[in-house]
């Protein structure tokens, strides 16, 4: 049956996701030193480790102390069996090791004090021994535990003599016993039990799975994951057992505490040894391969990460190990070893021994780096840049600078070299010549160093000359953008003048050059280049540097660039370039001459007074509308130049208001009254004039024109008596409108004379109102306040809005009195008439 495109595309999707190489979760050393001549001599058949040493133990019936890089620890061996070591136990501390081996002898030995040496012989095989792991501790009871085909705990009693205690029997050998804390945990051929040596009750028992497979083939291996997990692995299956509290309030006759298995499952694999790592399992594999002869062999070890779960789990990773004479051994001839605290894993064969450990930080950097990772490696390294010992940021960034470059990758080379370089300018200076060899200079142009560390010159001349030649655009933006102090400024000018010799009309480069000018305040020769361009920085660069004296015989080269801002220029500067100069090189040029004077005449009509007879022929020739106000407005310009100009043109209005400003009042009226044929108009000039000849003019000329009569008849009424218009109008002449007119005259004479009599109404009463005021004032003289009081009698005078002050006399010489304290008819004031009676007294009368 054939696939589909999307089956096929699946599969190749899958076959690509699984040819990706994940990142090993271990390394591996093999062991070597002294360990390798040990090995090379007998064999290894068990290993206990420490985190101080390691305790070998041989087919050869020795024991060795190395350190964890194989070095002897001491001379001393402890040779005190004869046959295979079959297990080797350490106490928690470290300081004594017990072995056991077929030969039926078991050994404690001191490793720094013989005190607590023991030698037992027994009449059986003695397949595995556990030291209590307080063993070292005073008073500790000096226990251990030894299994051949009993489970014997030693307990050191009385005068130093050990007391036994058989915990279990009848049920084979016991292949291997795992002691921590409280609890120890033996395996024999059935299965796995535990025992609790607080309450001194066998806890759990657990059966082995696959009971067809022969335990000297594939033995039991235990653990302790922490001081309540047990670790199982047996053949092709691994349980995790948890050791739980039971609840106190049962009253069954049950032990304290039982086990719980928490994770069980089936493997593909044989279990040679097991360790925890965290939450995850660390299993030793033995796989066998089918040979073509349908036959089966041992392929490599493999070290197999696994996460559990109930009944089932995930494999994080596996690793083949490549261990000596691998095709020869079985399940039971591995070893699985570890040290908790520093994660480190022993991989135990015969002939060979290998360590695994955690990758650290500078093992994920190296692995990330040899697939090229350059990028996730350099922000590994920085996050932790303290931690590393073989890595650092600067050795990663510069192999990944350099892996691009090889790539031809040189935009990113270049923009990682601002973060790997940093401020090192020897660095930077080393790459820039690399991109220069590597004719790349224009991609790490951008990011040269330009601030706080800056380059030799050269280098930077040596980016711009290649821009120069091959990126006209690229080097006008580096001149804009870099300082001129980066670089020689001379030596870049003499450089584009050359190339300018053989394009003399590329703007790019003239642009460029007027930069660099202008860099070398060489203002002159920037402007003249700006002005040739007739480029906009030209006015930045005027204003910036003040070349206004440089300008002054550039004035239409400026108009000819940008009118508007020119003459901007030329009139706010007007104390620097004259007006005179301006205009003398503008003539030629008449409309800039209009363009500039004109503007100058709207910012001050007076300044430009010199050139007003110049620009009556200018607004005559481009702007018309102009012309009259001006003529208004100036009192600068020859009339009679002006009036020609006017005549050539034959500007009516404009000669009419020159006629009538020369005094020539009859000639512009009659070229209102002929030319323009504007009644109108012609009134509203008699009025501004107010001459009595002229109105007669006005009269006479419209005689034959009935327009001009109706439109005299209905507005002179307010300057000329109608009547002398009416009377000279010929019999018979047909004007229009005529009754319409003399109505308005009536109108108009009647509204005269009710506005005469309104304003001599309005004459007569303000007199009399006056009048009477001037009477009031001359009785009652000055204002009278409530504190006054009488010159005669002294009382109050009270004067308010709600009383009569008809009572109350007051004369100028500030004195009141009341009426009925004055004489009658009385019109001074008499205190003072009495002072002016005494001799030497002056009237005191005031107004």
């Amino acid at each position: 049956m054939e696939k589909s495109d999307e089956e096929e595309e699946e599969e190749e999707e899958s076959e690509s996701d699984e040819s990706e190489e994940e990142e090993p979760k271990l390394k591996y050393e093999r062991v070597g030193n002294d360990l390798s001549d040990i090995l090379r001599k007998d064999a290894a058949s068990c290993m206990a480790v420490h985190e101080k040493f390691l305790a070998l133990g041989t087919h050869w019936g020795m024991v060795h102390v190395l350190d964890h890089q194989g070095n002897r620890i001491s001379s001393k061996e402890y040779a005190v069996h004869q046959t295979t070591v079959n297990q080797i136990s350490l106490d928690q501390n470290g300081d004594n090791m017990a072995s056991c081996s077929d030969d039926g002898k078991v050994a404690v030995h001191g490793l720094y004090s013989t005190d607590d040496n023991i030698l037992m012989n027994y009449d059986c095989p003695i397949k595995a021994v556990a030291l209590d792991p307080n063993f070292s501790r005073h008073n500790s009871g000096k226990m251990y535990v030894t299994g051949g085909d009993k489970l014997i705990l030693h307990e050191k009693g009385w005068l130093s003599r050990y007391k036994t205690q058989e915990l279990h029997k009848g049920e084979g050998p016991i292949r291997v016993i795992k002691w921590r804390g409280p609890f120890i945990a033996w395996a024999n051929d059935m299965g796995v039990k535990m025992y609790d040596t607080s309450s001194k009750k066998r806890i759990t028992y657990i059966a082995r799975d696959n009971t067809q497979l022969r335990p000297e083939l594939y033995r039991c291996n235990m653990c302790w994951k922490d001081d309540t997990t047990l670790l199982i692995g047996w053949g092709d299956s691994i349980k995790v057992c948890k050791v739980k509290e039971r609840d106190p309030h049962d009253v069954r006759d049950l032990p304290s505490r039982y086990v719980e298995i928490t994770a069980m499952f089936k493997l593909d694999f044989y279990v040679c040894g097991i360790a925890p790592l965290g939450d995850q399992l660390v299993v030793l594999a033995h796989v066998l391969e089918e040979n073509e002869d349908g036959t089966q062999s041992s392929a490599r070890p493999q070290l197999r990460i696994l996460e559990p779960h109930m009944d089932t789990h995930d494999e994080i990773s596996s690793d083949a190990l490549s261990i000596r004479g691998f095709q020869e051994y079985r399940c039971n001839d591995y070893h699985l070893e570890y040290i908790e605290e520093d994660r480190q894993f022993f991989i135990v064969a015969p002939k060979d021994i290998v360590v695994a450990k955690l990758r650290d930080q500078d093992d994920h950097i190296s692995w990330l780096m040899e697939h090229e990772l350059f990028e996730e490696a350099l922000l590994a390294a920085e996050a932790s840049e303290q931690s590393l010992k073989r890595h650092n940021v600067m050795d990663i960034g510069m192999t990944y600078i350099n892996f691009l470059r090889e790539e031809g990758q040189y935009d990113k080379a270049a923009e990682m070299c601002v973060k790997i370089l940093g401020k090192n300018k020897e660095l930077w200076e080393q790459e820039v010549f690399k991109f220069l060899k590597d004719k790349q200079l224009k991609a790490i142009s951008p990011f040269i160093p330009r601030g706080d560390v800056r380059l030799k010159p050269a280098f930077y001349e040596l980016v711009l000359n290649e821009f120069l030649l091959t990126d006209h655009e690229g080097f006008h933006q580096l001149i804009k953008d870099w300082s001129p102090d980066l670089y020689n400024i001379q030596v870049i000018i003499n450089a584009v003048q050359t190339k300018l010799e053989m394009d003399p009309q590329n703007k790019v480069l003239l642009r460029s050059l007027a930069e660099l000018h202008t860099y070398d305040k060489r203002y002159d020769k920037a402007l003249a280049i700006y002005l040739k361009l007739g480029h906009e920085d030209v006015f930045p660069l005027i204003h910036k540097h003040n070349l206004f004296s440089s300008i002054q015989d550039k004035i239409v080269m400026l108009m000819d660039f940008d009118t508007e801002r020119a003459v901007r220029l030329l009139i706010d500067n007007l104390e620097r370039i004259p007006i005179e100069k301006v205009v003398h090189q503008l003539e030629p040029r008449p409309k800039l001459l209009y363009l500039y004077l004109d503007t100058l005449f709207q910012k001050d009509p007076h300044i430009g007074q010199d050139f007003h007879a110049m620009q009556v022929k200018l607004y005559a020739e481009f702007d018309r509308a102009r012309l009259l106000p001006f003529l208004r407005s100036s009192n600068y310009y020859p009339l009679q130049k002006a009036l020609e100009e006017c005549q050539q043109r034959n500007f009516i209005p404009e000669m009419v208001f020159l006629l009538g400003r020369m005094g020539n009042t009859k000639q512009a009226l009659h070229l209102i009254t002929e030319e323009l044929q504007d009644v109108d108009k012609a009134i509203e000039f008699a009025k501004e004039h107010d001459d009595e000849e002229l109105w007669e003019d006005l009269i006479s000329s419209s005689m034959d024109k009935p327009a001009f009569i109706t439109g005299l008849l209905q507005n002179i009424g307010t300057h000329v008596d109608p009547i002398i218009l009416i009377k000279r109008i010929p019999e018979g002449l047909e004007i229009p409108g005529l009754r319409d007119s003399l109505v308005k005259i009536l109108q108009d004479f009647n509204l005269q004379i009710s506005l005469r009599e309104g304003c001599k109404k309005i004459l007569v009463s303000d007199c009399y109102t006056l009048m009477s005021r001037l009477n009031r004032q001359q009785k009652r003289g000055l204002r009278v306040e409530e504190s006054d009081r009488c010159e005669s009698c002294c009382a109050p005078v009270i004067v308010d809005d709600s009383r009569s002050a008809s009572n109350i006399s007051v004369f100028y010489c500030h004195h009141v009195f009341h009426q009925d304290c004055l004489p009658y008819n009385t019109e001074t004031c008499t205190l003072c008439n009495a002072q002016r009676r005494r001799p030497g007294s002056a009237g005191i009368f005031r107004k």
